[in-house]
Order: C-alpha cells, then sequence, then structure tokens
C-alpha cells in the first residue's frame, strides 16, 4: 500500500496525468524529425525522441518543483503539488529527476556524437529555466529555447549537423511557446505580483492578449516560411488553416482574461502543434 501511494505521488509529480505538457514538446520536435529526412525517419529515431522528449519534461517537472516549491505554496493552483505540500522530499524529487534525464541521455547514445554533445546544452537550457522566472522579466523566452531545444537535435540526429533552417524553426517554436506560456502566465498573474514572481503575462501587461496574438503568427509564418517549399501544399496549407482556426478560437478564449478561460487555451493548445504536424506527416505519405 505503501509503495502504491509511493508510485502516485511520483506519477503526480512528473504530471503523469497531464500529457499536454510533453505533448507541447512532441509535435514540433516530430515535425522537424520528419522535415529533417524528408519523411518518416525510422522506427529507432521515432522511437528516441518521442520517449525522450517525455523523459525529460518528466525530469524537468521535478526540478522545476524543487526550485519553486516555496513560491508554489502561495499559488492556489500549485500549493498540492507533492513537493509542495512536503508528501515528497527534495531529495526524492532530484533523484527522481536524475533518474529520468540519465535514462533519457540513455536513448540519445544510440544516436550519433554530435547529438549526444547537443544533449548537454539542451539540459543546462532546461536546468536554468526555473530559476530564470527570478530574474528574467519574459522568462518564457527562457521555455521556449528549452521546449525547442528538440528541433535542432532532431536534425543533428537525422543529418549529422544541425542546417540553418533548424534554427529558424527553433525561433519560430520558441514564439509558440510565448504564447501558450503567457496564457498559462495569466491564470496565476494575481498570485505572481503578490509573491514577486516574473512572468510575461505580468511583464505585457495590458497589451497580454494582443501580444499572445502576434506570438502565434509569428510561430505559424516562420513555420510556413521553412517547411511551406519542403512538404506538399494540400496538405501543408490544411493543417496551418486547422492550426489557425484553434488561434481564432483561443483568442475567444482569452480576450476576458480569466482564469478558466487561460487556462483551457493553454491545456489544449497541443492540438496547434498537433494540426502542424499532421500536414507535415500526410504531405509526405506514410
Amino acid at each position: 500500500m505503501v509503495l502504491r501511494q509511493k508510485l502516485a505521488l511520483y506519477l503526480q509529480l512528473i504530471r503523469w496525468d497531464r500529457p499536454a505538457g510533453w505533448l507541447l514538446l512532441l509535435w514540433p520536435t516530430l515535425g522537424a524529425l520528419w522535415l529533417a529526412a524528408g519523411g518518416f525517419p525510422g522506427w529507432h529515431l521515432l522511437a528516441v525522441f518521442t520517449l525522450g522528449t517525455i523523459l525529460m519534461r518528466s525530469a524537468g517537472c521535478c526540478i522545476n518543483d524543487v526550485a519553486d516549491r516555496e513560491f508554489d505554496k502561495h499559488v492556489k493552483r500549485t500549493a498540492q503539488r507533492p513537493v509542495t505540500s512536503g508528501a515528497v522530499s527534495v531529495r526524492e524529487a532530484l533523484l527522481l529527476g536524475a533518474v529520468l534525464a540519465l535514462l533519457a541521455f540513455g536513448l540519445v547514445l544510440t544516436t550519433n556524437t554530435a547529438t549526444v554533445l547537443w544533449s548537454f546544452a539542451a539540459l543546462a537550457v532546461a536546468m536554468v529555466y526555473p530559476y530564470a522566472k527570478r530574474l528574467v522579466s519574459m522568462p518564457q523566452a527562457v521555455l521556449g529555447v528549452a521546449f525547442s531545444f528538440g528541433i535542432p537535435m532532431a536534425y543533428c540526429a537525422v543529418q549529422g549537423n544541425i542546417p540553418p533552417q533548424a534554427w529558424v524553426l527553433l525561433v519560430g517554436n520558441l514564439f509558440w511557446v510565448l504564447a501558450y506560456d503567457t496564457e498559462y502566465a495569466m491564470v496565476d498573474r494575481d498570485d505572481d505580483l503578490r509573491i514577486g514572481m516574473k512572468t510575461s503575462a505580468i511583464t505585457l501587461g495590458r497589451w497580454d492578449v494582443p501580444a499572445v496574438m502576434l506570438f502565434y503568427v509569428l510561430y505559424l509564418a516562420i513555420w510556413c516560411w521553412v517547411a511551406a517549399p519542403l512538404v506538399q501544399p494540400w496538405a501543408w496549407w490544411l493543417g496551418v488553416t486547422a492550426a489557425s482556426l484553434q488561434v481564432v478560437w483561443h483568442y475567444g478564449l482569452i480576450r476576458q482574461r480569466t482564469r478558466d478561460g487561460c487556462f483551457k487555451a493553454f491545456r489544449l493548445n497541443h492540438w496547434v502543434g498537433a494540426a502542424l504536424f499532421a500536414g507535415i506527416v500526410f504531405s509526405y505519405g506514410f
């Protein structure tokens, strides 16, 4: 019974019941994998990047919750997280995060040397983000780099190097992260102001909603610039249309800045990325 309770707490710690978090990382990473390979990249790389994304996102949750445990006590949405509430110790959370990161690294070791070396940079950015919220007025930009690093790594795993288009896609994806994580920050704005946390929602102030929409436009425009010449037009533009319609819907969800509306927009954002990924996959066929 004790073991089962511990397992439940660990699963809660890594947000196992909230797959939206790792799906937000997965779709752009897999999209880059398909673009780099000019189609299906093979089962090996598909497994490495799918499992690696899930493992690293889970490890990131452990690090984030340890770093934010004192702040999370004062935020309604996070006060009952396992580390914050004391149900899971800091040592346990860090150990679990380390095990998950090592498992992800084991997957990377099955690729090539260049990808292994770039994985250290990806890990460094992921570890910096939880502390950026204390120092940077737009910490979501740091998160954007961390959440987008699977893109150049995917190119590197396929091609052995990182071409310029991979970095351009990373910048485009960074704007998507800015969009959905600003929506997320809008949920906690009152609590974050009270405890002195820095977020894009606070920095942008009354320009938060227009900025989110601009971020979406930049994300879609940059990905179209890179991907459209490489894929079948009908499938790609169908995916872009589906993503764009969701963006318009999200505007309706966040325009009144309600907690429920903003959180719903964030929680369902992975479908925007899924639409673009589907456009890429169907344009190459199976």
